[in-house]
């Protein structure tokens, strides 16, 4: 089968599509037929090496990329219930430590990280879920806000952000939004009660002009740290999507989502998905082979919605 690695941590051109085994399902496993594989930021670190440096994934000659799929059960192993051949998918491959990852033709996934795919939602679409959707819902969980509380989400129109600030008013959270000024019209539809624009000289002293004294929480999405912490009120709550989350200032209760793979949790999301009530946001799809200009306009950025390889 065909699958994308890199042997030389580098920029977009070390992605190498290469023909390897197809992966066999072991004892709780099931293998995927892959239809759709997410492009993620988390896959231009890891190929750049950056996962690597920071200890986070061990040294190997031949690293695989990829976190999203979408595809149809190929293969079940043994003590595996609840999926069958022919049953279509979606799961997160959050192993750093496995050889391959969801750019490939087959993906071989314990069936605790799958979850049926959404009803009636194309597999391109579907697979822009996994990554981002449970990112949003940890982060909240870790927030842990009452229904009425207020929430800061920065970078509200990136993928994270746009499925936190849904699922937040979900739970019937006061959303602030922080996003270009591009973005207000959507991050409005998303269901944002207030909105703040990116580059505002003082983000905090606006959300507070909406809130006074404070929001209750941030889910920092756009990385923006002590900037975002500044607007929430004291003994509130903030977390961060990625490491270094800034210091607890003034009793703030700080943490750093690590995402797990959760296929109970997953299931929920693709059943609000087909319900529509997660909006799905594609940029664009590219097959397999392209996967290297997948990542140039990943590290362009400027983009609304996932790139999605198609094998």
């Amino acid at each position: 089968m065909r699958a994308v690695v890199v042997r030389t941590f580098a920029g977009p051109e070390a992605l190498e599509l290469v023909d390897v085994p197809v992966p066999e399902a072991g004892p709780g496993q099931v293998r995927v037929r892959v239809e759709a594989a997410g492009v993620n930021p988390v896959d231009a670190v890891t190929r750049a090496g950056v996962l690597t440096e920071a200890g986070l994934m061990p040294p190997r000659e031949v690293v695989g990329i990829g976190w999203d799929v979408a595809g149809v059960v190929d293969q079940v192993g043994p003590g595996v219930a609840g999926f069958a051949p022919g049953e279509r998918v979606i799961g997160l491959r959050d192993r750093l430590d496995v050889p391959l990852g969801t750019y490939a033709e087959y993906l071989v996934l314990d069936a605790s990280v799958l979850a049926p795919a959404p009803a009636g939602v194309p597999a391109v679409e579907a697979a822009t879920l996994p990554l981002n959707g449970l990112t949003a819902v940890q982060a909240l969980d870790l927030l842990g806000l009452p229904a009425g509380a207020t929430l800061l989400v920065t970078g509200a129109a990136g993928a994270v952000g746009g499925f936190a600030v849904e699922l937040a008013v979900l739970r019937g959270l006061r959303v602030v939004a922080l996003a270009g000024e591009e973005d207000e019209a959507l991050v409005r539809e998303l269901g944002a009660e207030w909105f703040v624009p990116r580059g505002t000289a003082d983000p905090a002293a606006a959300v507070r002009s909406l809130v006074p004294g404070g929001v209750d929480g941030a889910l920092d999405a756009a990385l923006l740290g002590v900037v975002a912490l500044g607007a929430v009120r004291n003994r509130g709550a903030f977390v961060t999507v990625s490491g270094g989350a800034p210091v607890g200032l003034r009793g703030i209760r700080v943490a750093n989502v690590w995402i797990a793979a959760d296929g109970r949790a997953l299931a929920g999301l693709s059943d609000l998905a087909a319900r529509r009530r997660l909006t799905l946001r594609v940029a664009d799809a590219l097959p397999l082979e392209q996967a290297a200009e997948a990542h140039r306009r990943l590290d362009r950025g400027g983009l609304r919605g996932r790139l999605v390889l198609v094998p």
